[in-house]
């Protein structure tokens, strides 16, 4: 008797596909002839017309027998190995119900950008040529190509092809005289580095260029070798005008590649055990060794400004190393990441890796890869280092924990505070929060046994807070007195700047004047995109959006009316600066916003700079506000707070309070007493006037009854749902259609849990962007029955197909309003 035939193996993988949509986002059943372990990314057909899609096996199980229903095969296997552990593809599923985002949302949050890949479309001669009939617009075409020198100069014939040229290419493909290959790569396999521009010729030899192209053009014959970004800003163009100058030949374009370590170490200057705490640091560092071995629980640490909260981290962070554990140490923003990693290099060496945004694409694919050998054992970055794909993770530290940075304003809308916990939970560790405002939230939870709260009332060395004098501009006005500075403050900076100490001014404003206004009319020039007025910066002289990026000419005349009187009104930062020197004409001053911190490394270098004694006085917005540690400050100015408190949002009064407080905490580190100057209109505003105190567990009790009252956030959790689209009808109609979808749902389900679901209104800045804006505001709790009825929400209301070109979303405790 002939032995039967084995039957091939047969593996149904569950795929996660690139683009899906949240309403038909699930894992779709391909066959493979292969086991395709889960965390490898996959090649497949989807759709009805079989488009080849990148995606990443999620599930795989071996198949007796052929599926009943006729499962598309996977095409290619990208990976030979997992690039997603155990742990990280149980995030995945974690991110999906928490964020209402796609699985593919997730992965893409995950990995980092340098290891994405990405379908890349060649086409090329066939070889042998066939010999069949051409009509004469192919054989003009297929002339052309063959005739190529270059591949560069063969894509772009391809490239230049319009519609009917791309048709004439699928003809020849499929009469076999090219070939189309399509191959899977990353977005980068090494680093990406910098890109400058320079001028290609001396200026006798420029070519005729157009006005536009004239701006960038004068600013690099003035300032020679400067990156891209920073030269088109400071012309007031598009980077459309530097590539068509680089295509010219009049420009040309370069890369200056960083190093992998920014911070590396040249040896280790200091040992953690050298440092020395005090007894309220001592007292805390113990409580956390003792945490240590005892499973997943979240401490909340309240420290004063300049208590001495990172000495407190690095010893305890050296502790879990010398356990052989790893260490997050997670800040709100990269403009902090130089000091501390500085810091952490000279007492750890190259067991420290850093990932912020800033980092080219090869930087953070290198340190992705480091950190899952194990060779990093310290990983210090901003809100994305959450996910580094540490193996054996001992403790997790979020320092300046209530900035609203950690949270993400994009799918998957994560919180990096929920997954931190999440994370720890999974590697039975201690999560350690620490702030000297921390989040509402963190401390009720903390008041109410939650959290263990630790607290330092005390500044390191016992030097006193600096004292705060609280100026009322409106009298100022009434005495005649013009400008910005009050004379208070001005004469403190005169006497500050001959004491030999630097000072600090904190605006948080950037540009020249915050708006253009016509006297006729009374309208401000806004943003062509934006609901939002355009802000006038004088180094280029030229109108900005801060939303969306558009930049234009400063104009002669109203848009609204065609008046000719416009009016400068406001002041940012940059006319902050021109008064300054006024008033300090000889100083040394340093302005630090977005428009001076453009190249990836401008933070570290102006810091540096100022901790050296470099300059006398460092003026910026709100990134100098926070963490930042120079022990020759003795002067904080703050200007123009007021505007804060009313940002349409109900934590404008947590961000303002926390936003003073910390950078007052800025002045006084060193040997000398250090003294804050707060400028408003309203000097008896109780944010202020405890904000100056450093008051903030009576900050945190007015607070918490405003939201008990009103019912917030910690009293309930918020979900906004959010909408966007290019037509305002389209937009409002699908918002209050979502409503009565959400009612429908309620009413079905028999849904008996609390809720309160608010009418859809549009939000405060109601277009961004070209794009609309409406929100409906749910007030519910974040647990799966009311994830389960938004998940449902959202799923019918996006298959409508009448809003189509409506983009929905939801984000649970968003920003509100805004």
């Amino acid at each position: 008797m002939e032995k039967q035939a084995e039957l091939p193996k047969i593996w149904c993988v569950g795929v996660a596909v690139c683009a899906a949509s949240y309403t038909f986002d699930r894992l779709f059943s391909y066959i493979a002839m292969q086991e395709i372990p889960a965390g490898c990314r996959v090649v497949v057909p989807f759709g009805k017309g079989n488009a080849k899609r990148v995606g990443i096996v999620l599930s795989c199980a071996e198949q007796a027998a052929q599926p009943e229903q006729q499962l598309k095969p996977v095409l290619a296997v990208v990976d030979k190995q997992p690039i997603l552990s155990p742990e990280m593809l149980d995030l995945v599923f974690w991110l999906k119900e928490m964020t209402f985002c796609t699985y593919y949302d997730a992965v893409r949050t995950i990995l980092p950008a340098g290891m994405q890949v990405q379908l890349v479309e060649t086409i090329s001669l066939a070889e042998p040529q066939p010999d069949c009939p051409l009509t004469d617009a192919e054989a003009h075409l297929l002339f052309f190509l063959r005739g190529a020198k270059t591949k560069q100069e063969f894509r772009r014939i391809l490239a230049d092809a319009d519609t009917q040229g791309k048709k004439i290419v699928d003809t020849l493909v499929q009469k076999g005289f090219l070939l189309r290959q399509e191959t899977v790569k990353e977005k980068t396999h090494g680093q990406t580095g910098i890109k400058m521009l320079r001028m290609a010729a001396p200026p006798d030899e420029v070519p005729p260029v157009t006005k536009t192209q004239q701006k960038l053009v004068r600013i690099l014959q003035e300032t020679g070798a400067v990156s891209e970004k920073e030269a088109c800003y400071l012309s007031g163009v598009t980077t459309a005008v530097a590539k068509k100058l680089v295509q010219n030949g009049v420009v040309e374009s370069y890369t200056v590649k960083p190093p992998l370590h920014t911070y590396a170490a040249s040896g280790q200057t200091r040992q953690p055990a050298d440092i020395v705490l005090s007894a309220e640091q001592q007292a805390v560092y113990d409580r956390m060794v003792a945490a240590l071995g005892e499973g997943m629980h979240c401490f909340l640490l309240h420290g004063v400004t300049g208590s001495g909260k990172t000495s407190v981290f690095i010893r305890l962070i050296d502790t879990v190393v010398q356990r052989g554990k790893q260490v997050i140490l997670l800040v709100p923003e990269i403009a902090l990441t130089p000091q501390i990693v500085e810091q952490f290099y000279q007492l750890f060496g190259n067991i420290v890796a850093v990932i912020h945004s800033e980092l080219s694409l090869g930087q953070r694919s290198e340190t992705w890869r480091s950190i899952a050998s194990g060779a990093v054992k310290i990983i210090i970055g901003t809100r994305s280092a959450v996910f580094a794909p540490v193996q054996n993770l001992g403790l997790i530290v979020v320092d300046e924990e209530g900035e609203r940075t950690y949270k993400s304003d994009s799918a998957p809308r994560y919180h990096a505070i929920s997954v931190a916990k999440k994370r720890c939970q999974t590697h039975h560790c201690p999560l350690l929060l620490a702030s000297a405002t921390p989040s509402v939230e963190s401390y009720y939870f903390a008041k109410r046994g939650i959290y263990t709260l630790l607290e330092m009332h005390q500044r390191y060395n016992q030097t006193p807070l600096p004292h705060v004098e609280v100026v009322d501009m409106q009298e100022e006005r009434t005495l005649g007195k013009e400008g910005m500075f009050s004379e208070t403050l001005a004469q403190a900076l005169r006497d500050n700047l001959e004491s030999g100490s630097q000072s600090l001014l904190l605006l948080n404003r950037r540009g020249y004047h915050t708006i253009i206004s016509c006297a006729s009319c009374n309208q401000p020039v806004y943003c062509p995109n934006c609901s939002i007025p355009m802000t006038y910066h004088k180094v280029n002289n030229s109108l900005m959006c801060h939303y969306c990026g558009h930049t234009q000419d400063m104009v002669e005349t109203c848009p609204s009316c065609g008046g000719k009187h416009l009016r400068k009104m406001g002041f940012g930062t940059q006319r902050l600066e021109e008064e300054l020197r006024l008033i300090v004409p000889e100083a040394r001053i340093l302005r630090m916003d977005a428009d001076t911190t453009m190249s990836r490394y401008a933070y570290e270098e102006r810091f540096q700079e100022f901790r050296q004694g470099k300059y006398d006085i460092m003026l910026g917005t709100q990134m100098i506000g926070k963490g930042l540690d120079f022990p020759n400050v003795t002067l904080v100015g703050v200007l123009s707070v007021d505007k804060a408190l009313y940002a349409g949002d109900f934590r404008s009064y947590e961000r303002t309070f926390s936003l003073i407080t910390q950078v007052v905490g800025r002045g006084g580190r060193g040997e000398k007493a250090g003294r804050a100057i707060l400028q408003t209109s309203m000097p008896e505003h109780y944010v202020l006037r405890l904000a100056a105190q450093q008051a903030y567990p009576a900050f945190y009790e007015q607070e918490i009854a405003l939201r008990r009252q009103l019912i917030f956030p910690p009293i309930c959790d918020i979900c906004v749902v959010g909408f966007t689209g290019m037509r305002e009808p389209d937009v409002r109609t699908a918002a209050m259609h979502t409503a009565d979808v959400l009612k429908d749902q309620i009413r079905k389900t028999g849904f008996s849990y609390p809720i309160w679901v608010l009418e859809p209104v549009p939000c405060v800045y109601g277009r961004i962007n070209g794009k609309y804006r409406y929100q409906l505001v749910i007030k519910c709790k974040n647990t799966k029955p009311y994830r389960d009825l938004i998940h449902a929400v959202l799923t019918e209301a996006g298959a409508d197909r009448s809003f189509a070109r409506v983009h929905l979303y939801a984000d649970m405790n968003g920003d509100v309003g805004i």
